[in-house]
């Protein structure tokens, strides 16, 4: 009886000791806190302000060891991707992609970190937030008018794919991307983009096949953007070119990064995206709630037969395969809405 009440002594010291290893979480004052709607912004405060934002808002329980160095852990990884307190400095076109990409991981279930929500139960996000919040964003609600801005920027020197330096990652521009096969498009609403996706030969078999969970090494896939207009037809039509990204598929020489190469080059000069490496933090963090599918948002157009798995659109690929052309093997030319 007198060993075990020792042990448990024994015990309460070690968890009292433990307690005074604490390292700080940095609080101080917004600099630059994002402008939006009261409604938009209680969502954020309850649901986002705990991990994101230069607050330090601790429960009581988050206050214990070793709980405590799991929540700073989260907080402190949670600035670097996104900081509320500090957002409201960028232009007013990348507060809204990075709300756009917050509400997306909200929309899939990555955000709040489940585990964060178990304890958190005031965090969660309800389905008609959400929608307060997409209202917000108003998506897909107007298309983009060229302006003289965009012509000018249209005009801008170009580039030879050949010269173009690599991502600040290493990773090399793929002069031969203009070659490969569309596999899928998709468009952002709240940016007014239009995104044509096409991929090399190992990827377009891969995606011919259904070999796509994972992706098989030597896989590329380029995500080529440009800014929606409206034209006199009423159809939405590709305007100033904005992009292209690069992601290459090497699950050992890209372990550190979700197995994938990530590149993005922005404009007609085609400039590495970022300031340094760091950059693929955002690839990685945006593309993580479908790490199910791979990593990869785009559900390829095909034929194959898949039974349980959301990583393809056979939908699109509805047609008779007495065909005596199939479309899903030709280029592009151009895209539109």
């Amino acid at each position: 009886m007198k060993g075990s009440l020792r042990g448990v002594v024994a015990l309460a010291v070690v968890v009292l000791t433990l307690q005074l290893v604490r390292p700080g979480i940095t609080a101080k004052p917004a600099s630059a806190e994002l402008q939006v709607p009261h409604n938009v912004r209680e969502i954020l405060d309850r649901s986002c302000y705990s991990c994101h934002s230069d607050q330090r808002r601790l429960s009581r329980f988050d206050q214990i060891v070793p709980a405590y160095w799991l929540v700073r852990h989260d907080v402190l990884k949670a600035r670097e991707h996104l900081d509320f307190s500090t957002l409201g400095a960028q232009p007013v076109a990348a507060q809204k992609a990075a709300l756009y990409e917050a509400v997306n991981m909200v929309r899939l279930g990555a955000m709040p970190l489940p585990q964060f929500t178990m304890v958190h139960q005031d965090a969660k996000v309800s389905q008609e937030e959400i929608r307060t919040l997409e209202s917000y964003l108003a998506p897909w609600s107007t298309s983009h008018q060229s302006t003289e801005a965009d012509a000018g920027a249209g005009r801008a020197a170009t580039v030879s794919l050949t010269n173009v330096k690599p991502e600040f990652n290493g990773l090399p521009m793929d002069p031969d991307f203009e070659n490969w096969k569309p596999i899928s498009t998709t468009d952002r609403g709240d940016n007014n983009s239009l995104r044509l996706i096409v991929a090399n030969d190992v990827a377009f078999r891969a995606a011919q096949s259904g070999n796509l969970s994972p992706w098989p090494n030597g896989s590329r896939l380029a995500k080529i953007a440009w800014q929606q207009e409206l034209g006199p037809d009423g159809l939405i039509h590709p305007g100033r070119f904005i992009q292209v990204e690069l992601i290459l598929k090497d699950a050992s020489g890209y372990k550190k990064t979700a197995g994938w190469g990530w590149g993005r080059w922005r404009g007609l000069e085609l400039h590495p995206y970022g300031h340094d490496s760091s950059f693929v933090n955002e690839c990685t963090g945006c593309h993580m709630p479908i790490r199910g599918n791979d990593f990869v948002y785009t559900l390829p157009i095909t034929t194959a037969q898949l039974a349980g798995v959301e990583v393809i659109n056979r939908r699109a690929a509805a047609l008779p395969p007495d065909l005596r052309y199939q479309p899903l093997g030709w280029n592009a030319i151009t895209i539109y809405v």
